[in-house]
């Protein structure tokens, strides 16, 4: 067996550990103000260099901000880690679209997959009501473009899986704006179009109903795909004109 040198901890290190922690918690909320320098030593029962220590270490991965003469402010963290990957709507340009793409035909159709394995009698109610509301907005772009996007959020819930759900939950916004573009191609070629749309998604919560995890991963690849193309054929023929 190989013994590896343990480092004791210095004393700035637990205390950065433990002001991270009242951080996260919500102990402290951003835009609190902490103790000064003098208190959090006589609370901690340690040294003013050890606060300053731990205090440098908290600023240096963005948990706080000290003020010159002011003192030294919680800031917000930034949970929303997908932020720095996928662009906000506002700067997203084709292939960012296109990488959007790829990414849904990964994460959703395994999540349709594990939501024909997982799902309960309340996630395919709710399923089929939104089935309901996009089926009765047909004609009414902006109803079924939140309905489009329910059904989706509503198939990820239904893999029981709360890390997936929070990080769709993320990209929402940004899978809205897609599927609404996706929506106007349909909406305003043949009507046969936008009921074949319609015709997709119930193909996939059948499969999810029939707990059927290989259909139901094929019928949201399908359907994912077909938006795609339908997607860039419009790009790519506006932009021959």
């Amino acid at each position: 067996m190989t013994i590896r040198h343990v480092r004791p901890k210095k004393i700035s290190e637990i205390v950065a550990e433990q002001l991270t922690e009242m951080i996260k918690s919500g102990e402290v909320e951003p835009g609190d103000r902490l103790s000064t320098v003098q208190q959090l030593a006589d609370e901690f029962n340690v040294g003013r260099s050890a606060i300053r220590e731990a205090l440098s270490a908290l600023k240096a991965v963005g948990l706080v901000e000290i003020r010159q003469g002011e003192g030294t402010f919680v800031k917000k963290i930034n949970h929303d880690l997908a932020s720095l990957v996928i662009p906000s709507v506002e700067f997203m340009k084709q292939d960012d679209v296109r990488q959007l793409f790829e990414i849904r035909k990964i994460v959703e159709t395994g999540a349709a997959s594990l939501a024909a394995m997982n799902r309960s009698e309340e996630d395919l109610f709710k399923i089929e009501s939104i089935l309901h509301e996009m089926k009765r907005a047909e004609g009414d772009g902006e109803l079924g473009e939140r309905a489009d996007v329910e059904f989706h959020l509503a198939v990820v819930t239904a893999t029981q899986n709360s890390m997936l759900n929070k990080l769709l939950e993320v990209v929402s916004d940004t899978m809205q704006v897609t599927m609404r573009e996706a929506r106007k191609v349909f909406f305003y070629s043949e009507r046969e179009r936008l009921a074949k749309l319609y015709e997709e998604h119930c193909q996939i919560y059948e499969a999810i109903k029939q707990k059927d995890a290989h259909t139901a991963y094929e019928k949201m690849m399908v359907h994912i795909v077909g938006v795609e193309k339908a997607m860039f054929l419009k790009s790519e023929t506006e932009t021959s004109k």
